[in-house]
């Protein structure tokens, strides 16, 4: 499979499908583990990495699932291939911008993922569009399992599953799940809803993960604390948190649609007229004004277009998805027009 091959189809977090969907976009469970009596990848010693790569590749291919899905290894590959990789939330940021042997192994739906030598030995996540807990978990905990049976895990009766990081020792579950919360903002209670998030332990992370922005409203909640805990204590504490925050966005949603229903159209339909006709588009502008475009549809304002092929065009008007669609590199100005003249194609022939 070649990385272009990703660009005729969607990832499983772009399905539009799935409970609560018009909110959670998508589940991500990861799980974290390391090598008994190798060093962290951490360490910049590369040809102790190579051997880790190489007994992960070993073992990840002599599994059921294994012989199905993509090895790809990221040393020497060109910046924009990884960053289609991390724009399709395959890979993250430190495995994109990393050095040294490194892979990502994943399924043709995009739904499973496996990263060899990023923080941790590996990290092996799954994806479900919707919010699904308890399915996402399940099918790494299954890969974990086959996994587990040949590669000796570091691990410690006392504190569990050692990591590079001392907050995923124990478990090594991290599970996140990635929001739509454009009512919240424009209510100016995303604030108070985060405040009580960070009180009940979690994180809020931006729409690539930990260090990003939350462009077009997207933001990601995931667990803090692995340790002392166990999975389903994660994933109960997890579940509850979520089911809150999006009690409180269908509260503001309804807010908006009683009493400023006039400026919830504006935002929309000014964010459609500025997609038709724009000439210049930072990714930016785009995500925000697809952002009122995917509140809409799913309050009922809009029907144009699938939930689908929206959130299929907050991936294609990324930098990297861009420039590949467009066979050439660009700088920052050719982008920008490029992405509103592919926005304005996609949005409908009579803006161009």
């Amino acid at each position: 499979m070649k990385i272009d091959d990703c660009l005729h189809r969607d990832g499983e977090w772009l399905k539009g499908a799935g409970p609560h969907c018009a909110i959670a976009v998508s589940t991500r469970v990861r799980l974290a583990r390391n090598l008994a009596r190798r060093r962290f990848p951490t360490h910049p010693d590369h040809s102790d990495r190579r051997k880790v790569l190489d007994e992960i590749k070993d073992a990840f291919e002599k599994t059921p699932s294994g012989p199905a899905f993509t090895w790809y290894e990221l040393d020497g590959q060109m910046p924009i291939d990884r960053r289609i990789l991390m724009e399709r939330h395959l890979i993250s940021r430190e495995l994109a911008e990393g050095s040294g042997p490194r892979a990502v192994a994943f399924d043709e739906p995009e739904s499973v993922a496996v990263m060899a030598n990023e923080e941790d030995h590996l990290r092996m996540q799954c994806l479900r569009s919707g919010l699904r807990l308890r399915e996402a978990f399940d099918c790494v905990n299954q890969l974990d399992d086959d996994l587990s049976g040949r590669l000796a895990y570091a691990f410690d009766p006392v504190y569990g599953y050692l990591t590079s990081c001392p907050t995923n020792v124990g478990t090594g579950l991290r599970v996140s799940v990635m929001l739509h919360l454009p009512a919240l903002v424009m209510t100016q209670h995303i604030e108070k809803v985060f405040r009580a998030v960070y009180e009940m332990r979690m994180a809020v992370r931006g729409f690539y993960g930990e260090g990003t922005e939350a462009y077009g409203e997207l933001y990601q909640i995931s667990n803090q604390v692995t340790c002392g805990r166990t999975e389903e204590d994660i994933l109960a504490d997890m579940e509850a948190t979520i089911q809150s925050v999006i009690l409180y966005e269908e509260k503001a949603r309804r807010e908006l649609a009683g009493n400023a229903k006039n400026r919830l159209e504006d935002r929309i339909w000014r964010s459609w007229g500025a997609l038709k006709n724009a000439r210049l588009m930072s990714s930016e502008e785009a995500m925000r004004h697809l952002s009122s475009l995917r509140l809409g549809l799913v309050m009922g304002m809009m029907n144009k277009f699938e939930l689908r092929d929206l959130q299929r065009l907050f991936l294609l008007s990324q930098p990297a998805h861009l420039q590949r669609i467009k066979g050439r590199e660009l700088d920052s100005d050719a982008r920008d027009a490029e992405r509103a003249e592919f926005l304005r194609k996609r949005l409908g022939p009579e803006a161009n």
